[in-house]
């Protein structure tokens, strides 16, 4: 396994992973402006391919692409390049799936919209704190919601096997799924 380098000595290259092109080309602007040298990937595809011809130092890969789950193309950098620093985006952002970007090889998982500052000092900062204690901790609805959508990454999706080992009727959990997060 290659030597962890600290942020200050590390290449700057960086392979930003998202389907959206608006959001991808200010992105890129922005990391630029903070000295990185930026590689843009459309898709699981390409990413898959950048990670296999020149693996960067740095990336940023959203969850949900076009073409696939953006944890295929984490697991790939990872192994193309053992001490990549990756943050994972998500308009789609719940405890399972940040648990599963972290298991993968992400650094940090953060919810769009993220800043450049935000991503930045993710992908720098090498020995963070614990966060303090939340002021307003999660409601039990949204604990809930949470822990059905853990149950429901672990069953790759699986609304039937959700279901089941929830011990809830299909069409109640097809219901909670397509809802919002509750608040708090």
């Amino acid at each position: 396994m290659a030597e962890t380098l600290p942020s200050h000595l590390r290449e700057k290259t960086l392979l930003i992973v998202d389907d959206d092109s608006p959001l991808r080309n200010r992105l890129s602007r922005a990391m630029e402006q903070r000295g990185f040298v930026v590689t843009g990937a459309a898709g699981v595809a390409e990413g898959l391919e950048a990670a296999a011809e020149r693996p960067p130092a740095y990336a940023i890969v959203d969850m949900r692409l076009e073409d696939g789950n953006g944890l295929d193309v984490v697991e790939a950098l990872r192994d193309a390049r053992p001490d990549i620093r990756i943050v994972m985006l998500t308009g789609y952002g719940n405890i399972a799936s940040a648990v599963s970007a972290v298991k993968k090889g992400a650094v940090d998982y953060l919810a769009k919209p993220a800043d450049a500052d935000q991503i930045a000092a993710a992908l720098l900062e090498e020995d963070r704190p614990l966060p303090p204690p939340p002021e307003d901790p999660m409601s039990a609805d949204r604990v809930r919601w949470e822990h059905i959508q853990r149950v429901f990454e672990q069953c790759n999706r699986n609304v039937s096997e959700t279901a089941r080992r929830l011990k809830m009727h299909r069409r109640t959990l097809q219901r909670i799924l397509n809802k919002h997060a509750p608040r708090g």
